[in-house]
């Protein structure tokens, strides 16, 4: 039986209830909690609960941007969502009981059992989600990611501020909405909810990739891993710095959520109505869009925390905690960009969120590493301004040299390219009055896909592809690849 596309305000309701309880139990896995709580004893025993989480995501992410092992993945994360990721949370608490029932069971054992059983299932759902909102439109899903990440942040902070030692560990319930919210929107086909192991189909592409989206895609992967690199080296700082993990996590909490809404005020006073432009710049005297604003608005947040670190240091709040709240707002940037990464290269919203969360989150393991070099090196050497020194650099060089405000601006130009090819492609599709699989394969003909690649992306018979498009032509009033592509040029010249 079919599934009907959900309405719109649902889909947008689902979407950011989902995608932000996943976004706050991405949080706790990253921040918050330890199974090694107590004094110091050195960068790598102290940061190890977080050392695995970012290894297994950065391993499952890459084996996603492999075909073979990315359809198998994928199966694995409908098999979750199908039973509302209840194994995650299930053996979550296991993990606490055990800790609770036997403290004598090596913090290390229990760190990294956390790191493979959170891990690997937050990358699945991550690529889920990606998929989910990558069939959104970019100027509904961008806002989507904003408000949900603020809510997700929020949620986080809340619980932080209850008096409770691990109280966190209710957020472990969190995927359970996830699942639910990623049911409800479709990401489970059903195809593969009654058989899940059968391959989920790819979902259609709406350009071949230029040579300028290319350049734009690799340097957005470029700056992700800088940026990486210089949280990591902030993570290895807030490891050796001597104040209260959760009185700082709660300042990063509550400015993430101010920076959110300040970044929403961009779209204007209502950033998911029909009409508000996302990433274009809304007037003729703007260079960027919204999300070219938020960009530079998490860059200078996470610059003033830079800079306020030793400030912040004598009034007993942490500088590190501003700059990880600029960090998330970075991070909130980077998975908007992912999705466009996805529209413009053509190659869907999984792949480019494989290909950019393992460029992220191998930079932070970089630079955490790196950071626990510079904290280890003997002598009266101020490790903490090295570490700052260090990242602060990385952030203003990814800015000003990788992914600027000018690539900003020609990402924007790329967009409405690709807008107008999709628009021409569901003009072309309506009146020739295509089928849903023929109005799927009609912009990888436009874009001149051979038919065995095509039936590479939908997992069907090259047979099947030469009849679809013998179906395209005879409805379509052309005899050949060319007059259809020559048809699709002239509907973009008309837009």
């Amino acid at each position: 039986m079919a599934h009907s596309a959900p309405p719109r305000v649902y889909q947008a309701r689902c979407a950011i209830i989902g995608f932000g309880c996943n976004q706050a139990f991405l949080f706790t896995m990253l921040y918050l909690g330890s199974y090694n709580e107590g004094p110091e004893r050195g960068f790598l025993v102290d940061r190890a609960d977080l050392l695995c989480v970012l290894m297994s995501m950065a391993v499952t992410f890459a084996l996603m941007m492999r075909p073979g092992p990315r359809a198998r993945l994928m199966v694995a994360a409908e098999r979750l969502a199908v039973c509302f990721a209840a194994p995650l949370t299930l053996a979550l608490f296991a993990l606490v009981a055990v800790q609770a029932l036997h403290p004598n069971v090596p913090w290390l054992a229990l760190a990294v059992a956390e790191g493979v059983v959170a891990g690997v299932p937050l990358a699945l759902l991550l690529c889920l989600w990606g998929r989910v909102l990558g069939q959104a439109p970019i100027d509904q899903s961008v806002p989507e990611v904003f408000i949900g990440s603020a809510l997700g942040a929020a949620v986080c902070f809340f619980v932080v501020a209850v008096p409770i030692q691990g109280v966190y560990v209710v957020l472990y319930a969190l995927p359970l909405v996830s699942g639910w919210a990623l049911r409800s929107l479709g990401a489970v086909t059903p195809q593969s909810a009654d058989d899940p192991a059968a391959p989920s189909p790819s979902p259609a592409t709406e350009a071949a990739p230029s040579d300028e989206a290319v350049k734009l895609s690799g340097r957005i992967v470029a700056g992700t891993a800088v940026y990486g690199m210089a949280t990591g080296a902030v993570e290895a700082l807030a490891a050796s710095a001597a104040f209260s993990a959760y009185a700082s996590l709660s300042v990063t909490f509550l400015l993430f959520v101010l920076y959110c809404i300040a970044a929403l005020q961009l779209y204007g006073g209502r950033p998911l109505s029909s009409g508000v432009r996302a990433v274009l710049p809304a007037g003729p005297d703007q260079e960027v869009g919204p999300l070219g604003g938020a960009y530079r608005l998490a860059v200078l947040l996470m610059g003033g925390g830079f800079v306020a670190v030793p400030l912040l240091a004598s009034v007993g709040v942490s500088g590190v905690a501003v700059v990880l709240a600029g960090y998330l707002g970075i991070f909130t940037v980077l998975v908007s960009l992912f999705l466009i990464m996805g529209r413009i290269t053509g190659r869907g919203a999984v792949r480019s969120f494989a290909r950019g969360f393992s460029a992220l989150f191998a930079g932070e393991i970089a630079g955490m590493l790196a950071g626990g070099v510079v904290s280890g090196l003997p002598g009266t050497f101020d490790a903490a301004a090295a570490l700052v020194a260090f990242a602060g650099v990385a952030a203003l060089y990814a800015y000003l040299f990788l992914f600027t405000e000018r690539d900003m601006a020609a990402l924007s130009v790329v967009v409405a390219q690709s807008d107008r090819f999709q628009e021409a492609c569901e003009r072309i599709a309506t009146r020739a009055k295509l089928s849903k699989r023929e109005a799927e394969i009609l912009p990888l003909a436009l874009r001149g896909r051979t038919a065995e690649r095509i039936a590479g992306e939908f997992f069907i018979s090259k047979n099947t592809v030469d009849t679809h498009l013998r179906r395209i032509y005879g409805k379509c009033g052309v005899h050949t690849r060319q007059e259809l592509i020559d048809l699709g040029e002239r509907e973009e010249r008309e837009l």
